[in-house]
């Protein structure tokens, strides 16, 4: 587990995963609060769901990539 935590801390795995989520929340983003957005309809509960629309795509990619570089540094599958 110590392992696993520090590639997930290490800047390179945290850099990647930025830029995943960057990349697939804008696009989110867009469509799902584009027409809102657009209208000037921004709440607290809107800031909120597209904050999380930009933290799952950062909490997948970052999952994968450190599963994938543990399984490769441990040679397991």
């Amino acid at each position: 587990m110590r392992q696993w935590l520090a590639l997930a801390m290490d800047s390179t795995t945290i850099i990647r995963s930025m830029k995943v989520a960057l990349v697939v929340g804008t696009v989110l983003v867009i469509i799902n609060h584009g027409d809102a957005l657009i209208a000037g309809e921004l709440d607290l509960v809107r800031l909120i769901r597209i904050c999380l629309t930009y933290f799952v795509p950062f909490a997948v990619s970052m999952y994968a990539t450190v599963t994938a570089h543990y399984r490769i540094e441990n040679k397991t599958n």
